[in-house]
């Protein structure tokens, strides 16, 4: 419709001398004739000195001159309705087709880089890292679609306090090296954490010393807390590696906070001399954001020397900015997170550093509890790791489908499906709601019933595979108008995402069109139709495929062979 917008107003500067007329189509109700509707006319009455509705029928006269591509109607005060034919649908979507539909240049020569999931080192990968890794990987894909090479990077967990806990923890613990699971070391932390802070309550710090003393240790990379750090990390590595596989993602880089440690420390020290940060009485390092509107400063170094989350971000936003030139840095963390991220980006412009940084921050994953309320997931009141859900909505798949043709890697695809589609049923600002009897259903808005409506395309391709396509040059499209409709708005739709990393948007477009794939099957024969009619309609159904497939691989889904 860009097209006829502008039209429209070389129209109303063409009769009344008004330039930059402001032309806006909305979709027109199900009840009224046309297909969309501007309130143009209306807008620039005041500008023309007449009535609305006589400026509508001096603009619709002027159209209908232009061409028989669209049909005009004029509606209450001076609403201008259009009524496009599917015939003229067809052919813009033919025009506009190409093995990459969907995909643009808007971020040609682009660089970003997208952080995900950042998992910790000796912690089991939880449920709450999954919205990181899902949301994560949906950015990469959608930025990719719109022509920006994009640098993933895994920031690692694997340095700080937490290490000193682990270490301190394994060692009271009296188990070796060789036996240690990343259960046990997550384990460990637990049991570690309610010590400290039972031994806080007490007024007491002998185990807290010990944990900073083994954080000092590695920083000044003594052998045992090296070996420690090691194998802590590979076990962890390894059992992350795991699950993202599952889950179908994956980063190109895994620089932890332990590679920034020394690195941040030195740029403490640049900073610190250059007069931009301020060292406290008690030896600690802070950079004030009071111009920023920030009253808090952000601590980059602890009292004792050792280093931060904001001394190793410093680093890696550094490292980033001096190796990869991005246009874009993308941290994708928990809304809890927000104020620090503030903090850092305000810190990241007071130093002069060039790249835009941006947080896609999220809401919790919530699930309905004993007593029917809605609560945070936790460890004491159900499912907390991710491996248990994935295992959780496997079984839930088999048990929910009762097909006894669907292959273990369908079942893996329709359950991780259902659950990465679940992060993108409403905007990523809310929480979502990790409700199986939802969320694995083939009806309603859900990930399985946006595969089954691709599925159910595939068998009719199938089907038909070697019938023999005859010409349809001349057919009128007029019960594919809905779907040729959604077809033409998935480029503009990758775009608009591409700049506003709003990827719920897409998976509303895959329910819309799943939606009206079924609508469509309902009183629409395909294979049974006259040769004409089948197949154009085989065409329009090799598009919905392509599509559909195309928008639910840029949220993480695949498609399975059978549902």
């Amino acid at each position: 419709m860009e097209n006829l917008k502008n039209r429209i107003a070389e129209v109303i500067k063409e009769l009344y001398a008004i330039d930059g007329a402001i032309v806006d189509f909305a979709d027109v109700p199900a009840d009224i004739p046309g297909d969309y509707s501007t309130n143009a006319a209306m807008r620039i009455a005041k500008q023309a000195g007449k009535a609305p509705r006589q400026i509508a029928e001096e603009i619709v006269e002027r159209l209908r001159q232009d061409s028989d591509e669209y049909v005009f109607s004029i509606a209450g005060p001076g609403f201008i309705n259009v009524e496009v034919s599917g015939k003229s649908l067809a052919e813009r979507l033919n025009a506009a087709w190409s093995d990459d539909y969907g995909c643009n240049k808007s971020g040609e020569g682009k660089v970003a880089v997208v952080e995900f999931p950042s998992t910790n080192m000796a912690k089991p990968y939880s449920v709450g890292h999954l919205r990181p890794g899902t949301q994560g990987w949906a950015t990469k894909q959608i930025l990719e679609a719109n022509g920006w090479k994009v640098i993933t990077d895994n920031h690692w967990g694997d340095a700080g306090t937490p290490f000193g806990i682990w270490t301190l923890g394994f060692l009271r613990s009296g188990m070796s090296l060789d036996e240690v699971t990343i259960y046990d070391l997550g384990d460990i932390y637990i049991k570690m954490k309610k010590d400290l802070k039972d031994e806080a309550a007490e007024g007491k710090h002998e185990l807290a010393d010990e944990v900073q003393e083994w954080l000092k240790k590695l920083e000044a990379k003594d052998a045992e807390a090296v070996k420690y750090a090691e194998t802590f990390k590979q076990i962890s590595l390894k059992h992350t590696h795991g699950v993202m596989e599952r889950l179908g993602i994956s980063t190109d880089y895994e620089l932890g906070e332990s590679f920034f440690a020394e690195p941040g420390k030195e740029l403490v020290k640049k900073y610190l001399a250059e007069g931009k940060f301020e060292q406290n009485d008690d030896g600690s390092v802070i950079c004030r954001l009071d111009e920023y509107g920030i009253d808090v400063p952000i601590l980059v170094l602890k009292s004792n020397g050792t280093a931060l989350y904001a001394t190793t971000d410093l680093a890696c936003m550094d490292y980033r900015v001096r190796e990869w030139h991005p246009d874009k840095n993308i941290y994708c963390v928990g809304a809890e997170q927000k104020f620090y991220f503030e903090q850092l980006f305000a810190m990241g412009k007071k130093l002069g550093y060039d790249v835009e940084n941006v947080h896609i921050w999220f809401g919790t994953i919530d699930q309905i509890s004993e007593d029917g309320k809605r609560e945070k997931m936790s460890s004491r009141k159900g499912v907390v790791l991710l491996e248990a859900m994935l295992d959780d909505a496997e079984k839930r798949v088999r048990e929910n489908f009762n097909n006894s043709d669907l292959s273990d890697a369908d079942i893996a695809k329709i359950a991780t499906g259902a659950i990465k589609f679940s992060d993108f049923m409403a905007d990523r600002k809310t929480g979502i709601l990790y409700d199986p009897d939802k969320i694995f259903a083939l009806t309603g808005f859900s990930g399985p019933f946006c595969q089954y409506a691709t599925v159910r395309v595939r068998r009719i391709l199938d089907k038909n595979a070697d019938f023999a396509r005859v010409d349809f040059a001349d057919y009128d499209w007029a019960e594919e108008k809905s779907l040729l409709q959604l077809l033409l708005k998935f480029p503009d739709l990758v775009k608009l995402v591409g700049e506003n990393l709003e990827a719920h948007r897409i998976a509303q477009y895959c329910f819309e069109l799943a939606q009206e794939l079924n609508r469509y099957y309902e009183k629409t024969q395909i294979t049974q139709a006259d040769d004409v009619a089948r197949s154009a309609r085989l065409s329009l159904m090799e598009k919905m495929d392509f599509v559909m497939t195309r928008a639910l691989g840029l949220l993480g889904l695949e498609i399975p062979e059978k549902m």
